[in-house]
């Protein structure tokens, strides 16, 4: 009879710990921006994005030019002149629109500078986050950046200092 009550007690000790999970949470979002290296990546693609928009809205401009200058000539031009600018005009907004889709379409070069000098930095706070679970034994960890909505969260569970200071940075 002792047997089976040291049994059934091991036994519920061991479903309660499979039952009971540690969860914590981070807030990548301040992570990202206490990593100095992250903020200097973020700088370059602003950069790059605001001298790639200028140059597409000066192709732009250029085009609105032309497109005046066309109307206010318009009744002085022959057919063949009106065509000949109209023309003109269609070929200057569609190397703007594809200059525009080589910048920033969806497998553009900022996309491709995003995933050069941001994604790396990512991928090691992730590496982190998940040497910080295997370590902890954590079932889940929560990034309150994201749109997960938490009403609560006590910053006792909070590991973004920790991510931090396992990548090397100090806060």
């Amino acid at each position: 009879m002792k047997k089976l009550i040291v049994i059934s007690f091991i036994l519920a000790l061991s479903f309660a710990n499979s039952i009971a999970q540690k969860y914590a949470f981070v807030d990548t979002e301040y992570i990202l921006n206490n990593i100095p290296t992250y903020k200097s990546a973020q700088a370059q693609l602003d950069k790059f994005s605001a001298d790639w928009e200028k140059e597409i809205s000066d192709m732009y401009s250029e085009v609105e030019r032309l497109y005046k200058a066309y109307q206010n000539d318009a009744v002085l031009l022959t057919q063949e002149m009106k065509k000949q600018r109209e023309d003109e005009i269609v070929s200057k907004e569609k190397v703007a629109k594809d200059l525009q889709s080589k910048y920033f379409g969806p497998d553009g070069e900022l996309f491709k500078k995003r995933q050069e000098l941001i994604k790396p930095i990512q991928d090691e706070v992730y590496n982190a986050v998940k040497e910080l679970a295997v370590e902890g034994n954590y079932a889940v960890i929560f990034d309150s950046a994201g749109s997960l909505s938490m009403l609560y969260t006590n910053p006792r569970y909070d590991l973004s200092d920790d991510i931090l200071e396992k990548l090397g940075y100090r806060n």
